[in-house]
């Protein structure tokens, strides 16, 4: 038995030692020159430059596609704005496509007309100003002569133009800019009949537009998407409504200073300064007001003067007076926050942003509203600004608390220093007894 247990000892030592070590895998070896690259980079690489290729097409096709992008956004504020008369129209039982028609129809004939009689009054009154002209040189020739002693003649001034380098120039240069002129009333025709297309395609065809919108959406979806509408609309009325207003009270107040001074044409003006100057952002008041000037100049030379520093003071009392109330309450946003909006749509949009800033962020505010969480102020003097009694006497409370515990600090201080000083007279009492004790 000892033996068959050392030899059943003994044979797993030999297997053990007969047999061989596992091999172990052999080192990988070092990326060189000839390694091959990973399987995934290929595709990675492939993917960069598909996104940036993308990137690049999508960024070039905004860039090509941004001067339509902004008609269709015209068109769309001003399907928006007209969009209360064809409802009611179309409540009435007129189809919804005559009725855009008609209302459109309506505004081109209104502006056809009142371009036509500003156009021949302009015209005529610029034929005046020609024959006139020799009339209003004489004058400034005499002035300049008495005032300054000289001895100036029209015939001469005159020859000067005439044969002057920057008249010359200023010809040649309008003869090569004709056709530039002409290319670019061209294409502010053609932007004006894709605008007024889209405005009527959006207009005349509302509500299947809003049902193809609100068909790829939740019905909670449809919901929002339609209260935003119902608010755009309402918001990009009560704009132009109090636009209306504002050419309303400016062409009153322009009246009548063109009729004290007895311009002709007083009535036509006027409505040309109110309509210009509210519905042509930026440089509508300068065009505006450019007209009157010219006519008041051809009736006294001091008129236009007259004219000039009205329109600069009314201006004033348009942007910081009429305007601000106005907007407020129509469009129902802050004073200052309708002044940044244009602002801040004139540099992204230039004249259009200025134009659409003040509907597009009075439907943003409007629409998040509901969104905000409100709750009760309290009654609190210092939400308006006063400091109340009991924080004023909180503030004389803790100072006077302040001035307490300092000079309670240092007449512990002073005490702690007198009993120090005790302590040491008594221990240096003995010590002069034991010296005279020993003496």
């Amino acid at each position: 038995m000892a033996s068959t247990d050392e030899t059943s000892q003994a044979a797993p030592h030999a297997s053990e030692i007969d047999t061989p070590p596992s091999p172990q895998p052999p080192p990988e070896p070092a990326p060189g020159p000839g390694a091959r690259m990973p399987r995934w980079l290929p595709r990675a690489l492939v993917l960069a430059l598909a996104l940036v290729a993308v990137f690049q097409l999508a960024g070039w096709a905004f860039h090509q596609l941004l001067g339509l992008l902004i008609n269709v956004l015209i068109a769309f504020f001003l399907a928006l704005a007209i969009e209360p008369a064809v409802s009611w129209m179309a409540s009435r039982g007129m189809r919804r496509g005559l009725a855009a028609f008609l209302v459109f129809l309506g505004l081109v004939i209104v502006t056809a007309g009142f371009v036509t009689l500003l156009g021949s009054l302009l015209a005529e009154q610029i034929i005046k100003i020609v024959e006139d002209f020799p009339a209003y040189l004489d004058s400034v020739i005499n002035w300049i002569n008495t005032h300054f002693d000289t001895k100036l003649e029209r015939v001469d001034v005159q020859e000067g133009l005439l044969r002057s380098d920057w008249l010359r120039d200023y010809v040649q240069n309008s003869a090569t800019g004709v056709l530039d002129v002409s290319t670019q009333v061209l294409g502010g025709l053609f932007q004006l009949l894709t605008i007024t297309l889209f405005s009527f395609y959006f207009a005349a065809d509302g509500p299947r537009l809003r049902r193809a919108l609100c068909s790829v959406l939740p019905p909670a979806k449809q919901a929002e998407v339609l209260r935003a509408w119902e608010i755009a609309v309402n918001k990009t009325g009560g704009y132009i409504y109090s636009r209306g207003l504002m050419a309303l009270v400016s062409g009153i107040a322009h009246y009548i200073l063109l009729q004290a001074l007895g311009v002709s044409y007083a009535p036509v003006l006027a409505v040309w300064v109110g309509l210009v100057s509210q519905f042509i952002p930026t440089i509508g008041t300068y065009l505006a007001g450019a007209l009157p000037m010219l006519i008041a100049f051809t009736v006294d030379p001091w008129y236009a003067l007259w004219v000039l520093i009205f329109v600069v003071v009314y201006q004033q009392f348009e942007n910081y007076v009429l305007q601000p109330k106005l907007t407020a309450k129509t469009v129902d946003i802050h004073p200052a926050v309708a002044f940044g909006s244009v602002i801040a749509g004139t540099a992204l949009l230039g004249a259009v942003g200025a134009l659409i800033a003040i509907p597009a962020v009075a439907t943003l505010q409007a629409f998040l509203g509901a969104y905000v969480k409100r709750y009760d102020v309290t009654d609190d003097p210092r939400v308006q600004g006063h400091r109340s009694s009991s924080s004023s006497t909180g503030l004389v409370t803790r100072v006077s608390r302040l001035r307490e515990q300092k000079s309670g600090e240092r007449a512990t201080a002073e005490s702690a220093e007198g009993s120090s000083s005790a302590d040491g007279g008594k221990e240096e009492a003995p010590h002069r007894t034991a010296a005279s004790g020993r003496a």
